[in-house]
């Protein structure tokens, strides 16, 4: 679909928008949208996550669909703000790596303590407390441990195993160590 005669007017060369609101969003995206995508996929961006960033992009203009009152060029300023997004993406994903590499360097950073003979007889315990834990972690939390923890799965693995982003990822791996190490906290202080 390509936008109208009557919805645009000629200033001095360029084309601005008359119509307003969510109505010309929605042409936007749909006039545009192989464009978009085409021009993230230039800039690096895979097939699926240029269309989740056009998606993305959808949902913040519909918010504040005013933004495109007045764009000399509509196309171009749909294209920078996708590229724009996805540089906010990489940007928020290499912090997240840095910030759970950096928790996943301090939980192996625990030392192991030395079992007593009445620990180790202990243990089937332990792993039954843990294994409680585990389960009792929400559904789709407990699949991203289990593919990380114990399937050796890559974080990217997962997200598109489940078709959820790689933040939820790391989100649910965050909750889900943090409620296992409460859950065995419990446990110890018993």
């Amino acid at each position: 679909m390509t936008l109208r005669a009557d919805d645009c007017r000629v200033n001095d060369g360029a084309v601005l928008i008359d119509t307003g609101g969510r109505d010309l969003l929605d042409r936007a995206i749909e006039a545009h949208y192989e464009d978009i995508r085409n021009a993230l996929r230039r800039r690096g961006a895979e097939h699926s996550q240029a269309t989740e960033i056009v998606h993305d992009l959808y949902v913040q203009l519909s918010r504040k669909p005013e933004r495109l009152q007045g764009k000399t060029f509509l196309r171009a300023f749909l294209i920078r703000a996708a590229v724009n997004l996805r540089i906010d993406r990489i940007r928020r994903n290499a912090f997240e790596s840095r910030l759970f590499a950096a928790l996943d360097e301090r939980a192996h950073a625990i030392p192991i303590p030395t079992r007593s003979e009445e620990n180790r007889l202990d243990m089937p315990r332990r792993v039954a407390a843990l294994r409680e834990a585990i389960f009792s972690l929400p559904t789709q939390c407990r699949n991203v441990f289990i593919a990380y923890r114990i399937a050796d799965m890559s974080k990217d693995e997962i997200a598109e195993a489940l078709g959820i982003k790689r933040r939820m990822v790391d989100r649910h791996l965050r909750k889900a160590m943090l409620h296992c190490l409460e859950k065995m906290e419990d446990f110890d202080g018993e």
